[in-house]
């Protein structure tokens, strides 16, 4: 299978379990790796033969920008459920950061990766 990724879609969201958060949102980052045959796109160097890339990066920030949810893990879900949708993705991997999340401590990032396929 052949990959097709996307890395450092960015979009505010309000996503999160404490009031601070769903008020005043914050920047969440995506990461996207798209499992497909590209060989009938690259045979005929035809577009409509693979995924478009632009479409589903618009789709995904559309995402993270709509109905907020508690846990990135359900936003993560959300994403993949989209990605899916486009005819020829086989499988995808998704990476949802949280680089501003709500913790005490000194820390770089936050990420929940996942991986969902057609089967």
């Amino acid at each position: 299978m052949d990959r097709v990724a996307l890395r450092g879609l960015k979009a505010r969201g309000h996503h999160g379990v404490f009031p601070r958060e769903r008020e005043e949102g914050q920047t969440f980052i995506v990461d996207l790796v798209l499992g497909l045959d590209t060989r009938p796109a690259a045979a005929d160097d035809d577009l409509t033969k693979t995924v478009h890339y632009g479409i589903v990066a618009e789709e995904v920030v559309a995402v993270v920008e709509g109905e907020p949810v508690n846990l990135i893990e359900t936003l993560a879900e959300r994403i993949a459920r989209t990605c899916l949708k486009h005819e020829g993705v086989e499988e995808v991997e998704v990476c949802v950061h949280k680089p501003d999340a709500p913790i005490t401590v000194p820390f770089d990032d936050v990420t929940v990766t996942i991986t969902r396929s057609r089967v």
